[in-house]
């Protein structure tokens, strides 16, 4: 896949990718990932044969720029631009905590005709401990200090809820380098995920601005307190079905992923 680019609405610069034929689907990343890293390309090569597929750099990330200083609303008119792109409005599949950066766009009027939504981390109840209320503050102050495996570290176990001991062992897995090329990014995704990791339910009304059809898939590998979040999305997106993927976790297989994907955009 060639990579393209769009001017953004404070003149940043974009990458994108497209590939495939067919309507429109576009996919978001989550924290640390691109079109080189994560599951976007490896998804879009299995939706090729049926659908025209775009990837996208999230802002700081891979070939696209970043503006400072950082603001929520920049990454809105991003995904805006790309799906202008696309076509919209476009099917949407969004990762992780590029789930509420979906979620977000469609209420400031964003078209999507469908969403498949992947594993929003959210913490609605007492089966995870919640992050600290100083969490974004901590993380963006080791970012600062170019402390990036730290605040690699402080995420994966802070934010993520990963074990200590796996966390401690990140340095030594093959990717390590990758995640702190873009690790100057998480703070911006710690500001999406302010409200999800507090341990409280869904605010009543804060999905009912969600009107197209729904997707929210679960790995059956993943933590309790994941299925839990992601059920409580469900039922706060008045157009949205609950999915369990067998065999999944968080780490999303493409192979896996993608039929079920592709039988639920197809309805």
């Amino acid at each position: 896949m060639s990579t393209s680019t769009v001017i953004s609405k404070d003149g940043t610069v974009i990458a994108y990718s497209k590939i495939g034929t067919g309507p429109a689907v576009l996919l978001v990343d989550g924290a640390f990932c691109h079109r080189a890293m994560g599951p976007s390309t490896p998804v879009a090569k299995e939706l090729s044969d049926s659908y025209t597929v775009f990837t996208y750099d999230r802002r700081g990330r891979g070939d696209s720029g970043d503006t400072q200083p950082y603001d929520p609303h920049r990454e809105i008119e991003d995904l805006a631009t790309v799906a202008a792109e696309a076509g919209a409005p476009v099917h949407i599949c969004a990762f992780s905590s590029g789930v509420p950066l979906v979620l977000e766009a469609v209420r400031h009027g964003l078209a999507v005709d469908k969403l498949g939504l992947y594993e929003f981390p959210l913490v609605t109840d007492g089966s995870r401990k919640p992050a600290p209320a100083d969490y974004h503050r901590h993380l963006t102050e080791l970012i600062t200090a170019e402390k990036r495996g730290a605040a690699i570290r402080y995420f994966m176990h802070t934010g993520v809820g990963a074990p200590a001991l796996t966390v401690a062992a990140f340095p030594l897995m093959p990717g390590w380098s990758k995640l702190k090329k873009t690790a100057h990014t998480l703070p911006y995704d710690a500001q999406w995920m302010a409200e999800a990791l507090d341990g409280n339910p869904i605010p009543t009304g804060r999905y009912t601005h969600i009107t197209s059809p729904t997707m929210v898939f679960v790995g059956s590998k993943s933590p309790k307190w994941m299925h839990h979040g992601n059920t409580a999305l469900s039922q706060a997106i008045p157009t949205a079905h609950y999915a369990e993927l067998p065999g999944q976790s968080h780490r999303v297989k493409p192979t896996l992923f993608t039929p079920t994907l592709k039988s639920f955009l197809a309805r």
